[in-house]
């Protein structure tokens, strides 16, 4: 709780920063909501000249894409700072966190809280509510549940991505590209259907790196598709249950990886 509210308090000093310069911070967010438009703009031109792309439509996709990205969204809001730990790590900056009375990773992703990155977090609705209003969903009550219960788990696998990658820079230093394939590369893989992938990625990614629990098990479940690797039809509600254990994970990896650094020596 008390890392919580040193989390609070930090990213509330950058946001009234980020505010002191509103008209920069409006250019801000409309760069960032348009360069993540341009991604889904991609997709649809794609659509262009194909009907269904792995057997999936356009609103499929759109419902795919929107669980990950929002999911995705937030956490990159959350917990985008600490792609910066190798970086202190190198240069030995990371020693002032260590002096002060507050956890380490509160103030790590608190540090330079960049409140532009809702764009993302919006264009991901945005695609979201297409997605839904696209696609003919025999709603039930479990189904309403499960979509947002969806994104907040998603959220909560990505960040412990976030925080596992950034334990591995401990040891590696320069590890910043190796935690981007797992997390940016990673929401590109799962905004796209299962079908276009290998069975072998796929099982991959939900038996050992769990990024099928982020869209592809809840979303298919929502929309009525089977799974195309043989899995029990409980797994499209097991996203939470993925999230805590990939939170304890990254939780341990953190101690483990903070208990070894040893400063520069500088």
């Amino acid at each position: 709780m008390a890392g919580l509210r040193a989390y609070g308090l930090i990213t509330a000093m950058w946001i009234r920063s980020t505010l002191a310069y509103r008209a920069s911070f409006a250019m801000a967010l409309v760069t960032s909501f348009a360069f993540s438009v341009f991604d889904f703009v991609a997709v649809m031109l794609m659509f262009s000249h194909i009907d269904t792309l792995g057997g999936y439509t356009l609103g499929e996709i759109a419902l795919l894409y929107g669980i990950a990205s929002t999911g995705f969204g937030l956490t990159d809001l959350l917990l985008g700072s600490t792609d910066r730990l190798g970086r202190r790590v190198r240069d030995g900056t990371l020693d002032s966190f260590l002096v002060r009375p507050v956890p380490v990773l509160a103030q790590l992703a608190a540090d330079r809280f960049a409140l532009r990155r809702l764009g993302r977090v919006t264009q991901g609705l945005v695609v979201l509510g297409y997605g839904l209003a696209s696609v003919d969903v025999a709603w039930t009550p479990l189904k309403a549940l499960l979509l947002p219960v969806a994104v907040l788990s998603g959220a909560a696998i990505f960040g412990a991505l976030f925080v596992a990658g950034a334990a591995f820079q401990f040891w590696a230093q320069d590890a910043a590209e190796i935690q981007n394939s797992f997390t940016y590369g990673g929401i590109t893989m799962v905004q796209y259907p299962p079908t276009v992938f290998a069975r072998d990625l796929v099982r991959g990614v939900t038996f050992v790196v769990p990024l099928a629990f982020v869209s592809w098990l809840p979303g298919l479940y929502i929309m009525g598709r089977p799974y195309p690797v043989g899995v029990p039809q409980w797994f499209a509600f097991a996203p939470p249950l993925v999230a805590a254990g990939c939170c304890a994970l990254a939780g341990l990896a953190w101690r483990a990886g903070l208990r070894t650094y040893r400063s520069t020596g500088s």
